[in-house]
């Protein structure tokens, strides 16, 4: 049985920084794209980040160079360091994993993140 398991959200005030993780099991990681999304209330979810099975990243604008995405395939997780957080960063966070080869997709079950003063 597949399980990504994602932690390390909460509540943090703007400029402020949070480490996200994700624990996968069931799959082989290393064969994985893995991914960071979030959804905000009444928006669609959108890509926060990006890493492919050769460590190739990708970032959309509004979160480059504030966030930093990372694998450890020996501890099968990935991490997304958040920095200069703010209040348009509040939304439940994503993390899902791609098959290189089946581009089959798994899905965590998200962790809310809320930047407020």
């Amino acid at each position: 049985q597949v399980q990504l398991v994602e932690s390390g959200g909460g509540l943090v005030q703007p400029g402020g920084s949070l480490r996200l993780s994700c624990a996968a099991s069931g799959i082989v990681f290393r064969f994985y794209a893995l991914g960071w999304y979030r959804q905000a209330p009444g928006e669609q979810r959108e890509l926060a980040a990006y890493i492919t099975s050769r460590n190739i990243t990708n970032y959309p604008d509004s979160v480059k160079d504030r966030f930093t995405i990372s694998r450890d395939n020996a501890e099968n997780t990935v991490y997304l360091q958040m920095n200069s957080l703010n209040p348009e960063d509040t939304a439940v966070y994503y993390c899902n994993a791609v098959n290189d080869y089946s581009r089959r997709s798994y899905w965590g079950q998200g962790t809310q993140v809320t930047v407020s003063s």
